[in-house]
């Protein structure tokens, strides 16, 4: 998918709503230490950026070399590219060795993964007893009636481009995989739900809706899921193209530990 994620790089960056502060507040809670963390599919460094708040030194990792170009940057943030012809080995040593992290973070990326793959890494790095490994998606943004079933037929129009994986995100993570013993904040096949709260404009929600991987896909293929007479109709519901509208991005969190085997 980096290739996806390399054409929309700059929408990206502007469209995407931020995580709110008290998550990565409560995630830190829960891991003993506070030396290492690792953000994986870091994208522009968002979520990184938040977890330096609580932890000495973040890595953040992504295969897309264009979402790294525009990453935030922070004193106690590095980023790496880890393109997909590294070794397991490779990268472990990258991010600090095996046993070395306390906290790893997948935000709106773990279901493009190898996840039996990246999953082993994890185990691998994470501290044991005490590392976390949290990862979180979001899927749907509510407005208010009016505009809701429009979004709906929309969406109804890009099922055909998205890539497989992205049912994950549509089932709020209620089908991903996710064999780590939980603590308190969702587990497997019972994500934590959340909200994301956010004041967007009418052109914010536009590139939000174009930084979808389905839109670009479909304009590949020459088809525009985005015409003048849609964008129209969503304005009209909007409420016109000046106003910005309290919305709410309906959101699911997965965290647990590496489960230790008995002896």
């Amino acid at each position: 998918m980096a290739g996806l994620f390399d054409k929309q790089a700059d929408v990206y960056l502007d469209a995407r709503p931020t995580y709110p502060k008290e998550w990565y507040s409560k995630l830190a809670v829960l891991t003993p230490h506070h030396t290492l963390a690792w953000d994986v599919g870091t994208g522009n460094g968002q979520a990184a950026l938040s977890v330096a708040e609580h932890y000495e030194q973040v890595i953040g990792t992504d295969v897309s070399e264009s979402q790294l170009q525009r990453a935030m940057l922070h004193p106690r943030v590095r980023y790496a590219h880890t393109p997909l012809s590294i070794t397991d080995d490779e990268l472990i040593a990258l991010v600090g060795g095996e046993d070395s992290v306390d906290l790893v973070t997948v935000a709106q990326a773990v279901h493009w993964f190898d996840l039996p793959k990246f999953y082993n890494l994890v185990s691998r790095v994470l501290k044991k007893p005490g590392g976390v490994f949290a990862v979180w998606c979001y899927n749907d943004i509510e407005v208010d009636p009016t505009f809701d079933p429009i979004m709906k037929r929309f969406h109804d129009t890009t099922l055909p481009f998205w890539d497989k994986n992205i049912q994950y995100v549509f089932d709020g993570y209620k089908t991903l995989p996710f064999p780590f013993e939980g603590v308190g904040f969702g587990s497997e096949g019972n994500p934590l739900p959340l909200d994301i709260p956010k004041q967007l404009s009418f052109e914010g929600f536009l590139k939000m809706l174009r930084s979808w991987s389905a839109v670009t896909t479909a304009k590949d293929q020459g088809v525009d899921l985005l015409p003048e007479k849609v964008v129209k109709e969503f304005e009209g519901a909007w409420g016109g193209s000046k106003l910005v509208r309290s919305v709410s991005y309906k959101a699911f969190m997965l965290a647990g530990k590496v489960r230790l085997r008995s002896l």
